[in-house]
């Protein structure tokens, strides 16, 4: 997957799509719709995730750190082996 890194990806919308493994540090992604999306091992260290739908998504072992979460909305979502050093919520 190619580095999305800084890229502004604010209201995309991701439902059920595997964009695991995929650098998106300092990337926007307020407001966007990552419903069921896969996650796994993604570097999202200082994205902006705020008011983002995240539920439902696979975030094992990615890379939360000082990531922004507030607002965002996390029912059922897998975390293990995550990073959340700095992030908020």
């Amino acid at each position: 997957m190619p580095s999305l890194s800084q890229t502004n990806l604010s209201k995309a919308n991701f439902t059920s799509a595997d964009i695991s493994q995929a650098n998106l540090s300092y990337a926007n992604l307020s407001q966007s719709i990552l419903f069921k999306t896969n996650l796994h091992n993604v570097n999202l260290s200082y994205a902006n995730l705020r008011n983002a739908n995240l539920n439902y998504a696979c975030l094992s072992n990615a890379n939360l750190t000082e990531a922004d979460l507030r607002g965002a909305k996390l029912s059922h979502i897998n975390l293990k082996g995550a990073n959340l050093d700095g992030a908020l919520f």
